[in-house]
């Protein structure tokens, strides 16, 4: 077992109480930020999904050919 400066002994129910608590506390931080991340992820996707529709329909324009028949 480890000694800290003072010569006490620090126990392993100690230390793993400490990083049970660290954990925690971090996976605490980490399912608040969750729900805020998937909400910018979706918003951030429907953006790019019409941004893709825009430009292909504007590209498809660009390209149409009219054709045009005439009866004799």
């Amino acid at each position: 077992m480890s000694q800290t400066s003072t010569g006490e002994t620090i126990s392993a129910d100690e230390l793993r109480d400490k990083m049970q608590g660290l954990q925690n506390s971090l996976q605490g931080k980490v399912d608040e930020q969750k729900n805020t991340l998937l909400t910018i992820g979706g918003g951030a996707l429907v953006v790019l999904l019409i941004l893709f529709f825009l430009l292909g329909k504007r590209s498809g324009k660009k390209k149409t050919t009219l054709v045009e028949i005439r009866r004799l």
